[in-house]
């Protein structure tokens, strides 16, 4: 175990304290660990390179500087005001993104870094938005990507990826057989999943970046998000730390994590005040891509909520669903996985643990033309 050095980051399995050089791909330690990078030391003002206009303006925050990124814009998503539930809130509307979600601040940086290490073709297993990501990211690196999905992910979801050159591969079950299935396979392609792999975490974390330099260069209050595996509730906890160290926020914003009820294992553990994972029923959910039945991270998850003071808040199907049309018909046209963190706001605000005189961001992660059958379902409407 070598002394921790900003400056110098390595991959490190939080739970042992080991670390590995950055110099050689791994997308997890022995015994399948998942990893994180050892701590970065932010950026300043200053280091933002203001002459782009993608994530890539955070650049000097990153784990190595390369030269020539897979970029196509992503980041630098609108914070919208709205009202719901009656308090004025803002929306960072993520769909904005090439492929419209979130994810491709994660698929930007998580293939160019491994194209710069050597890596051609990657693996990746997603419900849909992540899978699109890689897919679209991978083309325009000039890597090959395969995709496993589940083969209920949404056609819409699919398609683009087929689109996009990626081999697809639909297998039966749930989400978690497909994970299991990417596991099983990844001795023979590069396993760059956006659960797994640490770099992924440092293209979400340009989200605290973004809100940082929206808000004036202050921190919100509150960030709520969709959670399924976390990679937002990490990258916002990561890249608010970075700004803490650097001396750029006074405090971090408290994180909270919003999530289906029948599938809801991080708010199950929170709830019952666990580190590892609680007994709980899984069913499906209109919220595809919180899915996640068996979060790889869980552990650090529910740190990153207790060590902001935020919380968990799961939500019915019904919640979920009145969620997505009220969104719509104030223009907000989001999929229900994203309308989670509105269903999740006016909850918070009943109990007392949210204010309305506070400033709290509800991160919109995907669009709601990637749910049309869901939401078609969800009108009454027969496609």
């Amino acid at each position: 175990m070598r002394t921790l050095d900003p400056m110098h980051p390595d991959y490190i399995d939080p739970r042992s304290g080991a670390t590995f050089p950055l110099d050689q791909p791994r997308w997890c330690g022995p015994n399948h660990a998942p990893l994180l990078l050892t701590p970065l030391p932010g950026l300043a003002r200053e280091q933002i390179d203001s002459t782009t206009r993608s994530l890539w303006r955070y650049r000097a925050a990153f784990p190595f500087q390369i030269d020539d990124p897979i970029t196509m814009g992503e980041g630098v998503t609108p914070l919208i005001p709205r009202t719901v539930a009656g308090v004025r809130v803002l929306l960072k509307c993520e769909w904005f993104n090439p492929t419209s979600s979130f994810k491709d601040r994660g698929a930007s940086v998580m293939l160019s870094l491994l194209r710069a290490q050597g890596i051609e073709h990657v693996l990746e297993d997603s419900s849909g938005n992540g899978g699109a990501a890689v897919s679209a990211y991978a083309a325009a690196g000039g890597m090959a990507a395969t995709i496993m999905a589940p083969a209920s992910t949404s056609p819409a979801k699919t398609v683009q990826m087929r689109a996009h050159g990626a081999t697809v591969e639909l297998i039966p079950g749930t989400r978690q057989d497909t994970a299991d299935a990417a596991v099983a396979r990844s001795s023979s392609v590069f396993y760059a999943s956006h659960n797994w792999h640490p770099f992924f975490l440092h293209g979400t974390k340009t989200l605290a970046y973004e809100l940082w330099e929206d808000l004036g260069f202050r921190a919100p209050d509150n960030v709520i998000t969709p959670c399924g595996a976390g990679s937002n509730v990490l990258g916002c906890e990561i890249g608010f730390s970075e700004l803490l160290r650097a001396g750029q926020i006074d405090s971090m914003p408290r994180i909270f994590a919003a999530q289906p009820a029948n599938c809801a294992p991080i708010a199950a553990a929170f709830m019952a005040g666990s580190d590892e994972a609680v007994p709980t029923t899984i069913s499906p959910t209109m919220a595809e891509g919180t899915a996640i039945a068996q979060p790889v991270r869980m552990r650090e998850v529910l740190g990153a909520l207790r060590e902001t003071r935020g919380g968990a808040v799961t939500l019915t199907e019904q919640e979920i669903a009145d969620a997505t049309l009220d969104l719509a018909r104030t223009g907000i046209y989001v999929e229900p996985t994203s309308a989670q963190a509105a269903a999740a706001f006016e909850k918070l605000l009943e109990s007392g643990a949210i204010t309305p005189e506070q400033t709290t961001v509800l991160v919109m992660t995907g669009t709601g033309l990637k749910a049309t059958p869901r939401i078609a379902g969800l009108l009454g409407i027969a496609l």
